[in-house]
């Protein structure tokens, strides 16, 4: 605080010896201590009324910051819930009305021999599909 050493405090002595009497010197010395603890005890009162004034104003900082984050977290959440809704919206309104089999899905296909396909037993006229040309002329043969 005052940053005294040793000589420092030899020479107060010898100053304190010289204008105080002998006899009045501990009186004195007790006064001096009593002082000196009074202005630590002041310094240290004003420097934890200093600390926790800082302490309360950063916590106000902490509580306006910790709220502007929630205000801006609240929202993000709101401005993606709406951009899920407008998403799924938009793909039902462009979906397909039947299902297209995915990429990934396997194609099932029939890999039978056509000798084991059963054959009918004998084939009439209107089973037999008509010829191209026949469809065209509107004849049948």
């Amino acid at each position: 605080m005052f940053d005294f050493d040793v000589g420092k405090l030899l020479l107060i002595g010898v100053v304190a010896l010289i204008f105080i009497p002998p006899k009045d010197l501990p009186a004195t010395l007790r006064q001096i201590g009593r002082l000196v603890g009074k202005a630590r005890r002041m310094a240290a009162d004003f420097q934890n009324q200093f600390n926790e004034a800082i302490r309360d104003t950063e916590l106000d900082d902490l509580k306006q910051e910790f709220r502007h984050l929630k205000e801006q977290a609240s929202m993000t959440n709101a401005v993606n819930d709406v951009a899920k809704i407008v998403e799924s919206a938009a793909a039902s309104a462009t979906a397909p009305l039947t299902e297209a089999p995915k990429p990934d899905a396997p194609i099932m296909t029939a890999k039978a021999p056509d000798a084991a396909l059963p054959q009918p037993a004998h084939e009439s006229p209107a089973d037999k599909p008509a010829e191209p040309s026949a469809v065209a002329t509107g004849t049948h043969s």
